[in-house]
């Protein structure tokens, strides 16, 4: 055979076997590999996962494992496995899909309102990857508070509700850092020379805007009861806040779930320090965590002769305040009527 039909035929079996290869890399690599019918996903691989794992995680969002693998082993996934939180959209290939799963997603943690640490801790732990119980380890690690001047009873007051972003495989410790940082920069020189002015800490700022944002979800109407309170507070008065009983009695039952719409005069001799009724001055920490308005409420409170307060039955949600108790027990004998009209249990 003529040499250069030899060579002529050796090259055209090169070619197409490399257009065969270039197909065959092609479709395992480039063509669509997802079976979700949502525009998209998100997969979590949690630290520490192999590539196995990964394998098992990705199941069932892909179409076929074997163009994964395939694609993932050549670009050096299998040896170079990433934690995190990672996007899908439908109809990725299979070189798309490992290019994403070396994104890491940053995740917005949210959280505010929250009545306890424990109701926080699991508020968070929802949604990044370290647990509850490991979170509330390092909030309450006694060198962390001792040196940032908290304690069991008032740590809430350090989570100042916000939006904050981490990586879903964030580690406990840089969460707990990351909030104590944002609580020194809120605490500013501005609100800190406010709460020196009113004769408060920080920390007894946040309590009792606590009680604050449990009296009234009226922002509006929040600077005024904060006046209430701080007069109570320079008279040395008992605050005889309800929202402060009704945290007695979760914490005493360990029921901080159950819903408490109405206090019975039985429900203030409960023998606890955080019952306002019987003790004067601010309970040992925030009964729930307040937010920034009520926080702000307190540091701006309306300057005003009122000592007394009760809801409102003519504007829902609003209160009705009083100077003196005469005043004070006309408010308070029509909203027990109203209240009687409605017939509510605890």
């Amino acid at each position: 055979m003529n040499p250069k039909r030899i060579v002529s035929i050796v090259s055209v079996g090169i070619l197409v076997a490399a257009t065969v290869f270039g197909v065959v890399v092609y479709t395992k690599a480039f063509t669509p590999n997802t079976k979700f019918n949502e525009n998209e996903v998100f997969v979590y691989v949690p630290t520490n996962s192999t590539y196995e794992d990964v394998k098992k995680i990705m199941s069932p969002y892909v179409e076929n494992m074997d163009k994964f693998a395939f694609v993932a082993e050549k670009r050096g996934y299998n040896a170079n496995v990433n934690p995190g939180k990672f996007l899908l959209t439908k109809g990725m290939s299979s070189f798309s899909i490992v290019s994403s799963l070396r994104h890491n997603v940053p995740v917005k943690l949210a959280f505010n309102n929250q009545e306890s640490l424990s109701k926080l801790v699991q508020r968070l732990s929802s949604q990044i990857e370290p647990d509850s119980l490991t979170l509330t380890k390092v909030f309450t690690d006694s060198v962390f508070m001792a040196e940032n001047g908290f304690n069991k009873d008032n740590i809430l007051a350090m989570f100042i509700p916000n939006t904050y972003e981490f990586y879903w495989n964030v580690s406990p410790t840089k969460v707990r850092d990351k909030l104590a940082k944002e609580y020194r920069r809120f605490w500013n020189e501005e609100r800190q020379a406010k709460a020196k002015a009113l004769n408060l800490t920080p920390v007894q700022v946040s309590t009792l805007a606590a009680i604050v944002h449990e009296e009234t979800a009226k922002a509006d109407e929040r600077p005024r009861v904060a006046g209430v309170y701080l007069n109570r507070l320079k008279k040395e008065m008992p605050l005889q806040a309800d929202p402060t009983v009704i945290y007695a009695i979760k914490e005493k039952s360990g029921n901080f779930d159950q819903v408490i719409k109405r206090v019975y005069f039985n429900d203030l001799k409960i023998g606890s320090p955080y019952n306002t009724y019987i003790h004067t001055g601010l309970p040992p920490g925030p009964i729930a965590m307040p937010d920034i308005s009520a926080i702000d409420a307190v540091l701006n409170a309306e300057k005003h002769n009122y000592v007394y307060f009760c809801a409102s039955v003519d504007r829902f949600g609003y209160h009705e305040f009083a100077e003196t108790y005469e005043q004070h027990q006309v408010i308070a004998k029509k909203y027990a009527e109203w209240v009687a009209q409605q017939g509510y249990q605890r």
